[in-house]
């Protein structure tokens, strides 16, 4: 057996079968695949090595994989592709790998998402839009040079607009470079959180870590040759709308001093979670010890036998603690509410060479299997969300999908600690699943908790004193170090920067604690003002928010292109349809788990009402960002 022949063997064992179905599909033109028991068919939270038999029988599998080796085989060898399937054919190999009847409203979303045209189909600034913009004259400063504001200034580029970006930090990425705390990765699959144009089938992680993600963007920086149009070290203090001159002049602070900017347009990129929340606890600042935000992580701080407090269990803590816990000497956790755990064995795993080799090898397989991945993280999953109207089950369950999830969940909680009874009680939460972030795990968290030099407090802290942290009970838990994993500011969008609009009106003066906008992107009495992930966009389980902001990007590019067609100075949502927008995303809000009553998340603003996420379906946020309706704003003057 030649070594070829081998690879391709050891490949198919690792293959995701339904996905290597479609890909025989694409490299043979046989249809007749397409017969009933091809279809798959998946078990809730079915493991990944589950999970990619697709509920085919051994025998199956044995044959599939047979037909594809000699298919590959006669692709490497030169075989000629046949034509791409009809669109109506593609829909239906949809439903095969989804083992689920999808909508037909969501095909033309989805096979923009499958790509199969090659090359970047997704590219919003299309050939008519790039000569309106490229002779407009337009000036864009983008704040921020993470994952949204690298991809609009990628896109801006292309579309040949004059743009600068402003970045606080030394270097891009955002989040990415920020965050820097042991464990620290992404939990979406690595194969989607990746710019539709620059997918990465080389992934050597499920869930790339933190230094994988930050080399990403650095690279899509170079590639894109962007370092020449950011301003690096550089805070945006305010930017004031002028209204004679309808231009923003955006005023910053670098290491040279401060400078004003001038632009036509402002877009806002600057994230949701940037800004570390210190929980107000009496005695903070008495703390003798050490003590950080774990988006601050003190790498001068040797943690090896010291007596450590983590206040918070989030998304954070969920990763560090595990980490660091071998290895110091006692470790105090204080949970105000448990976090729900999405159990993937495979979080930490790498992804096998072979399956890379499928990846890049296999003709359309690597379309597939994301395609995969999309729709069992996406929008297949959120009915388990989402409320029955007439819901009378049992408490901290909002329906009959949402009470089996919880059970499933539950169950998996239980298995995990059958010899820790104790800490079940304090390891199962009294709210929806959902209601707050659901948080990836492969069993590191219960295994933390049941370690000797573990203790999971949940009685409510008291006060910190300078040698530890006091509970209510009267107990002070003795610690050297002190880490806050409290998650961020999420409700004070684009805080602390000083917005000013028509009629010198401050946005957070406009928003009175309580963020909104039209699709997220714009508000009115604030021309030519974008923001990328902005109010009611925060995606819960329905996917990558890099999608979201593709979304985001094209609509700005296509606001911007309404500017250059109409000659008009500014563009500006209207009123009536920011706030009948409004009405709806809070309506559809009160109906999902984490708009339920009683939950207390960062979800919520102060206000009580969910600020952050998107209660729809991920289909209706693409439709409704393919292109602006002129009728929405108000377009005034001229150039």
């Amino acid at each position: 057996m030649t070594s070829e022949s081998s690879m391709i063997d050891r490949a198919l064992a690792e293959a995701h079968l339904p996905a290597l179905l479609m890909a025989l599909i694409h490299m043979t033109g046989d249809t007749g695949l397409l017969s009933p028991e091809w279809r798959a068919s998946y078990q809730p939270m079915e493991e990944a090595i589950k999970a990619r038999m697709g509920g085919y029988t051994p025998a199956m599998a044995a044959e599939l994989r047979a037909r594809a080796k000699t298919a590959i085989a006669a692709h490497m060898e030169g075989a000629a592709l046949p034509p791409v399937p009809s669109p109506g054919m593609i829909a239906t190999m949809m439903n095969f790998v989804a083992g689920a009847d999808i909508p037909e409203r969501y095909i033309p979303f989805l096979m923009a998402q499958l790509g199969l045209s090659g090359g970047d189909a997704g590219r919003c600034p299309a050939a008519e839009t790039t000569r309106n913009l490229a002779g407009s004259h337009l000036r864009v400063v983008i704040v921020g040079a993470g994952m949204s504001g690298l991809l609009a200034a990628i896109r801006l580029k292309q579309a040949g607009v004059d743009f600068t970006v402003i970045e606080k930090n030394a270097d891009v990425g955002g989040t990415w470079l920020e965050n820097v705390y042991p464990g620290c990765r992404v939990d979406v699959p690595s194969h989607l959180y990746a710019y539709s144009f620059e997918k990465r089938n080389d992934c050597r992680q499920f869930y790339a870590t933190q230094d994988v993600l930050l080399a990403y963007f650095r690279e899509m920086v170079d590639k894109y040759d962007l370092r020449p149009h950011i301003a690096f070290n550089a805070a945006v203090e305010e930017a004031i709308f002028d209204e004679a001159e309808s231009i923003w002049r955006v005023r910053l602070r670098d290491p040279e001093g401060v400078r004003t900017l001038h632009a036509e347009a402002l877009i806002t990129a600057v994230g949701q979670l940037n800004r570390p929340n210190f929980p107000e606890i009496d005695g903070k600042d008495r703390f003798a010890g050490p003590s950080f935000h774990s988006a601050a992580w003190r790498q001068d701080i040797d943690l090896s036998g010291k007596r450590v407090a983590v206040i918070g269990t989030g998304a954070s803590a969920y990763q560090f603690v595990p980490k660091i816990a071998p290895n110091v000497a006692k470790l105090s956790v204080f949970q105000r509410t448990a976090p729900w755990p999405l159990p993937k064995s495979h979080y930490h795993h790498e992804v096998p060479p072979e399956k890379i080799w499928l990846l890049n090898n296999v003709p359309f397989y690597d379309t597939w299997y994301r395609f995969y991945l999309f729709w069992t993280l996406t929008d297949g999953a959120i009915s388990a969300l989402t409320a029955d109207a007439d819901w009378d089950g049992p408490p901290q369950t909002i329906g009959a999908a949402n009470a089996y999830f919880r059970g499933l969940l539950t169950e998996t909680i239980q298995a995990q600690v059958t010899d820790r009874p104790d800490l079940l009680a304090k390891l199962i939460p009294d709210y929806p699943a959902g209601g707050k972030r659901l948080l990836v795990d492969n069993g590191l968290w219960c295994q933390t908790m049941k370690r000797d030099n573990v203790d999971l407090v949940t009685t409510p802290i008291d006060k910190i004193e300078p040698d530890g942290v006091a509970t209510r009970d009267g107990v002070l838990h003795a610690a050297d170090v002190i880490i806050y994993g409290t998650g961020f500011q999420a409700s004070r969008f684009i805080w602390p920067m000083r917005i000013v609009g028509r009629n010198g009106q401050e946005i957070q003066d406009a928003w009175q604690g309580d963020a909104r906008a039209y699709l997220g992107i714009t508000a009115p009495g604030f021309p030519n003002l974008f923001m990328i992930y902005g109010p009611n966009t925060n995606l819960v389980v329905n996917g990558s928010i890099v999608l979201f902001s593709e979304c985001a990007v094209r609509y700005i590019i296509g606001c911007l292109d309404l500017l250059a067609q109409t000659g008009a100075t500014t563009l500006e949502v209207k009123q009536s349809v920011h706030d009948a927008f409004n009405l709806k995303v809070d309506a559809a809000n009160a109906r999902m788990a984490w708009g339920a009553a009683g939950v207390s998340s960062w979800y919520k603003n102060a206000t009580g009402r969910v600020s952050q996420n998107w209660p729809f379906p991920l289909v209706d946020y693409w439709n409704a960002t393919l292109a602006p309706n002129p009728d929405d704003f108000l377009l005034r003057g001229s150039s």
